[in-house]
């Protein structure tokens, strides 16, 4: 894959997640779901929330600058993976490579609850005090390249075109910050989409304080992982304006702050929120 190649396929993410990110901001402040607990929750929170989110870019751009587009454009290349080898039209590889991908997350994202270890890590995501727009970025930097090496191993296995790599990642970052938003959608209307997308209301019964609640509602874009096994919980036991965002361990404020929040990983005992509990400490 050429670097020109490379550069109109990040401007076009880059776009996608500014044109999101604004307009998420925009209808939170025009139809809020939920009061904000931290005081002057955004100055406090988005720096360090979109601060951590530009430096995994970083990051991950610096140790794997081909990243799962550069894999992709390697399987085509070499008839790497499962679907060079199928003679399906085009677009039905696009839309199965998607698909795929989206249940290897959901997966993903079950293991980093079920491992404590993992759940060091993922925690830092789940300590936000408060949840919208900004907090669909919000990744520990060691999560965030775990994941990246993960998709560049599946896309291989896959043979995964490059359109389709595209694609989904354009749509995990635009998912992932429309359903952490703080928006409020007519009950309605939620009631439907859901069926196809995971809503703002369906993803935040996983930030709930309770861990019954946090190890349920996995998905971040499509719903019907949690629906087949067994993950999914319609409502939060407190209901969405009575329910307490975050977990446990990580109360104060403070560690909304950039340098305490990327520490959260090493910083006391698991909890009772991993699956395979190592301590409750």
């Amino acid at each position: 894959m050429s670097i020109a190649a490379i550069a109109h396929a990040g401007l076009i993410r880059m776009t996608a997640f500014l044109a999101v990110l604004a307009l998420m901001a925009l209808w939170e402040a025009w139809a809020p779901r939920r009061a904000r607990v931290v005081s002057a929750s955004r100055r406090r929170r988005w720096p360090s929330n979109l601060g951590i989110t530009f430096l995994n870019g970083l990051v991950v751009k610096l140790i794997l600058p081909a990243g799962a587009l550069g894999i992709a454009a390697a399987a085509e290349a070499r008839g790497w993976g499962l679907l060079q080898t199928l003679a399906l039209p085009f677009w039905l590889k696009v839309v199965a490579s998607v698909v795929l991908l989206d249940l290897v997350i959901y997966l993903q994202h079950v293991l980093f609850h079920a491992v404590p270890l993992l759940w060091r890590l993922h925690r830092m995501h789940h300590a936000d005090l408060d949840l919208d727009v900004s907090s669909g970025g919000r990744f520990h930097t060691f999560e965030i390249l775990l994941s990246a090496l993960l998709k560049m191993a599946v896309v291989a296995a896959l043979g995964a075109p490059m359109l389709a790599v595209l694609v989904f990642e354009v749509l995990l970052n635009a998912t992932s910050m429309f359903n952490h938003a703080n928006a409020r959608l007519p009950q309605r209307l939620d009631h439907w989409l859901r069926k196809i997308l995971v809503t703002p209301d369906m993803h935040r019964v996983h930030h709930s304080i309770l861990p019954e609640e946090t190890n349920s509602n996995f998905g971040f874009n499509l719903p019907w992982w949690d629906y087949l096994f067994g993950t999914y919980r319609a409502q939060p036991r407190l209901g969405h304006a009575g329910m307490v965002i975050g977990i446990e361990q990580f109360r104060d404020p403070a560690d909304e702050r950039f340098d305490r929040m990327w520490l959260i990983p090493f910083r006391g005992g698991t909890g009772a929120y991993p699956l395979a509990r190592d301590d409750r400490s």
